[in-house]
């Protein structure tokens, strides 16, 4: 492969991970909230999550969404339910910063999951491969594939490290309980944003 393709490829997964979405808004909520190991374990989770989904989507998984009935359907509402339990978790947080590493904290598995829930991440691997792939080229899709890892673990990782900054400038219970119902909030118009698409 060209290194014509590998940039535009690269453009691509920059602008899809690294754009305001439920998970970067996690990412960002994390490195408030937790000791920035965890945030950046929650990153390595919904990084590899995607990297398995894009192959899987690669590999004609997405075709069945149009093959099988309600399967799309039902991937929308599960999404919306996932991320109207993390806004819930996000409200009701009480504002104090633990003191040592919290199990609370969104983990690996949370963001593995969250990004196959995630239609969004459905139509980025959809669209990225459908443009910059043959779409039965494995070997395209695997460079592809490899591509988004660092990209879009560093990515992620941008909105942690932004996050642990705020951090610093969060000293009061109240401040932080704003920020997180802010994202809390925003959390829930992302969800009425995949219902109506």
């Amino acid at each position: 492969m060209s290194l014509a393709m590998i940039l535009p490829m690269s453009a691509f997964a920059l602008a899809a991970s690294i754009s305001p979405g439920p998970v970067n808004l996690v990412c960002l909520s994390s490195g408030t909230r937790y000791p920035l190991s965890r945030g950046l374990v929650f990153v390595t989770g919904a990084t590899l999550g995607f990297v398995a989904l894009f192959i899987a989507v690669g590999l004609g998984l997405y075709s069945m969404l149009t093959v099988v009935p309600g399967l799309q359907e039902t991937l929308r509402w599960a999404g919306v339910v996932f991320l109207l339990y993390l806004s819930v978790r996000l409200a009701r947080d009480d504002g104090r910063l633990p003191e040592a590493d919290n199990h609370e904290a969104p983990g690996f598995m949370t963001g593995a999951l969250m990004q196959w829930l995630n239609p969004k991440a459905w139509l980025a691997s959809a669209s990225g491969i459908g443009a910059y792939t043959n779409g039965n080229d494995l070997q395209q899709i695997i460079i592809f594939a490899l591509l988004y890892l660092p990209i879009c673990w560093l990515s992620l990782g941008s909105w942690v490290y932004a996050g642990a900054f705020l951090r610093r400038y969060v000293h009061r219970p109240a401040v932080l309980i704003t920020i997180n119902r802010t994202l809390a909030v925003l959390l829930a118009v992302s969800c009425v944003y995949l219902l109506i698409e």
